[in-house]
């Protein structure tokens, strides 16, 4: 009887520490030295992660104890410090000193030390815009605007490397966009689905933004809560910074690097232009953030310079909020590009709700491509039909729920981007290889 009352004990203990998770753990930015886990807790509560080798699970390592407050709705970055180059760490969580059991895999992988050694590693990156999640009680009458969330475990099924939330990560409604309180309910509720955590547990995420998580549709810099929205941003995602100023106050732009490929994760709302202003500059990235870009891809010495954008940069369509609205600023990037030699440039876009390759010539020999991929789970749109882009290629439109997987492989002399489109059942749909010398 006694054995049993400590079985029962011991049982409700988990559950009551299982219960803590509100959502995640979430692999954030993974470097040689360092690599950070988010998670959000039910209430207030210390964290503390415990990771290993698996090869050497007897030497483990612990981080620093963290302490979650409403303030931040619970979440918190745990920094893991202890780290050598090029290896898997399995990690478990611990909320007030209780260890949680969690049904999927918790890994992740630091940053290989390749360079001058031998050739690039190989890897995927996954990448997806749209994700609606539906709350009857605040959303529009009628039928839910989101389904399928099961195309965030054909995604995990797929073992990418990194993840990247092309924007729309999240939805604000009209209830959630008028205070804090709102803002960080909605970012709270979509994060919570069950479907979503396996994903988030065991891939490196990234993510940018859109207009529906900065805030109202087609929202621009005059958003009174963008700092809000900015903060949420912030506490919900773990990407390497947030921002070019010193404090990181100003909008979300970020970069990192995998393999032989920098990424440049760009702000298309905190700097933006209001649609219907007739006078001024019009901008989508704002000057600094764009003479930033300019800079850091000449400096840049990767193979591969990808950017990712919330809008479309080569459709030729000026619809909604495509880059071809803001013809100036666009036509000086690709200026830009061309006057300073930028080899291996690739656009990543979402937010039109159906997915394309666009694709120009800006020499006799380099190409640029911008694959849009859309919708995850949102609504599908057909404003496709009243496009004129002149530059999509032949075969790569699809309107339905999806992703694209990117995967970087071959040697120095071969080396090669394959973008393959999956539906929301993980079947492949669509491939495009684009070896590296297109590029340059």
């Amino acid at each position: 009887m006694k054995n049993l009352f400590y079985c029962y004990l011991l049982f409700s203990i988990t559950i009551s520490a299982q219960n803590a998770i509100k959502s995640g753990p979430m692999v954030g930015y993974c470097e040689m030295k360092e690599a950070v886990i988010w998670l959000q807790t039910e209430k207030e509560a210390s964290v503390e992660i415990e990771y290993y080798e698996k090869e050497f699970i007897s030497n483990k390592f612990k981080s620093e104890t963290y302490l979650t407050k409403k303030e931040n709705a619970f979440t918190c970055h745990v920094l893991l410090d202890k780290l050598q180059p090029g290896k898997k760490y399995f990690y478990v969580v611990y909320i007030d000193k209780q260890k949680i059991s969690l049904p999927y895999e918790t890994s992740f992988n630091s940053k290989k030390l390749w360079l001058w050694r031998e050739d690039a590693p190989d890897f995927t990156l996954a990448l997806g815009s749209c994700s609606y999640i539906n709350e009857e009680s605040l959303d529009r009458p009628g039928k839910g605007y989101g389904s399928n969330y099961s195309i965030f475990e054909s995604i995990n099924s797929k073992n990418p490397d990194i993840m990247l939330w092309m924007g729309d990560n999240v939805y604000l409604r009209e209830a959630d966009w008028d205070s804090k309180t709102g803002i960080y309910h909605r970012y709270t509720h979509s994060r919570s689905i069950k479907e979503i955590q396996p994903l988030l547990a065991k891939t490196q995420n990234f993510a940018i933004w859109d207009d529906h998580d900065f805030g109202p549709n087609d929202g621009d810099r005059s958003f009174y809560n963008k700092h809000f929205t900015q903060q949420a941003f912030k506490d919900f995602w773990a990407n390497k910074s947030y921002g070019l100023d010193v404090n990181q106050n100003e909008g979300i732009c970020s970069t990192f690097s995998w393999g032989d490929a920098d990424f440049f994760l760009l702000d298309d709302r905190f700097f933006k232009s209001p649609n219907n202003r007739k006078t001024g500059e019009k901008t989508i990235l704002g000057k600094q953030q764009l003479e930033w870009l300019i800079d850091a891809l000449s400096s840049s010495k990767a193979s591969f310079k990808v950017i990712a954008i919330g809008g479309q940069v080569l459709n030729t369509s000026a619809r909604f909020e495509n880059y071809e609205c803001y013809k100036d600023e666009k036509n000086y990037l690709l200026d830009q590009i061309k006057k300073n030699s930028i080899k291996g440039v690739l656009f990543l876009s979402g937010d039109r709700h159906f997915t394309e390759l666009s694709k120009i010539s800006i020499s006799e020999t380099q190409q640029l491509y911008d694959w849009t991929v859309s919708p995850l789970t949102s609504g599908i749109s057909a404003s496709y039909k009243e496009d004129t882009n002149s530059n999509r290629m032949e075969g790569s439109l699809f309107a339905e729920n999806c992703f694209g997987i990117i995967s970087f492989s071959g040697n120095a002399q071969n080396r090669q981007l394959k973008l393959t489109l999956f539906n929301k059942e993980g079947k492949e749909l669509w491939n495009k290889i684009i070896l590296k010398k297109e590029l340059e």
